[in-house]
């Protein structure tokens, strides 16, 4: 598997008011870090940019300690690393960032290198955000050749992760967000962006406007709400295991994203694969942080 996108310098809130843990953390990086702790048999590789600075090299080191393959890494000497910081307000998380300096905007800058990582792969997943920070000329070559990768046999996955801040309008993100749906196999949308930003009226909405892009597999995650899922020729809901406690919303999606596709080569049914990434989603919002340890045997029955 590989994943396509920005790993940013994290300040997370500790127990204490003013006292923050720096880690490593963004969209699609979080998925590769949970999926390589429930596949530990897979290849799990990462494709980005980051400088030559301290900060970056911390970065590419904790990659690697965290079993993710960092030969798809490319180094700008002229660049480094994005930085944000989150605030909590009872569980709920905003961000600040810092990230115009970062070297993850020119991940699709090598063609040659882009094709050689993805050639690599048997699944590939990228997010809205990885085209959010890309230039249109990289922008276009990463989804272009996502296209051939598809058309050639490859498995691409897509979470939409609709992000307005980053785009120069509501109209540019949404045009882009259905390009990145139609080089796409999976679709992983979260139902309340998508009813804000696209209109959709319900989660069947959703999932029937990724389905109409091409997409073979939509699974809409919609908060403490049933999941909504449509696979080939099958389709239903499968209702989120109450919480008594949320913490830190931070990777709830990026981990859940990661138990899905961790289960899509196996003989495992929809609603099973769907009420273990439920799991997985749950402790991850009981803790602090995009990056929460967990213990793959708890996700069972």
């Amino acid at each position: 598997m590989l994943a396509i996108g920005e790993c940013m310098a994290e300040l997370a809130p500790l127990d204490r008011p003013g006292d923050y843990h720096l880690g490593f953390a963004g969209d699609t990086f979080n998925t590769a870090w949970y999926l390589a702790r429930l596949r530990p048999d897979v290849t799990v590789s990462f494709l980005t940019a980051i400088g030559t600075d301290s900060l970056s090299q911390k970065m590419r080191a904790a990659i690697a300690e965290a079993g993710i393959d960092d030969s798809h890494i490319r180094t700008l000497p002229e660049r480094t690393v994005g930085l944000y910081l989150i605030s909590l307000d009872r569980g709920e998380r905003s961000f600040t960032y810092w990230r115009g300096q970062s070297a993850a905007r020119h991940l699709a800058d090598d063609p040659e290198a882009l094709a050689r990582a993805i050639e690599a792969a048997d699944l590939v997943y990228f997010s809205g955000i990885t085209l959010a920070i890309l230039e249109r000329e990289a922008r276009d070559r990463l989804l272009g050749t996502l296209r051939r990768a598809r058309e050639a046999g490859k498995r691409v996955a897509f979470d939409p992760n609709l992000r307005p801040r980053l785009w120069t309008g509501p109209e540019e993100m949404t045009e882009t967000v259905m390009r990145g749906a139609s080089v796409s196999d999976i679709a992983l949308p979260s139902f309340e962006d998508e009813a804000l930003w696209f209109g959709d009226a319900d989660p069947e909405a959703t999932a029937d406007r990724y389905r109409a892009a091409s997409v073979e597999t939509v699974i809409v995650k919609n908060g403490a709400d049933p999941v909504h899922f449509r696979h080939g020729a099958t389709g239903g809901t499968v209702a989120v295991p109450p919480l008594s406690e949320v913490v830190d919303t931070t990777a709830a999606g990026d981990s859940f994203n990661a138990a899905i596709l961790a289960g899509l080569d196996g003989e495992e049914a929809m609603p099973a694969l769907i009420l273990r990434a439920c799991r997985l989603a749950g402790i991850v919002v009981r803790g602090k942080g995009a990056l929460v340890p967990f213990v793959p045997a708890s996700l069972a029955d």
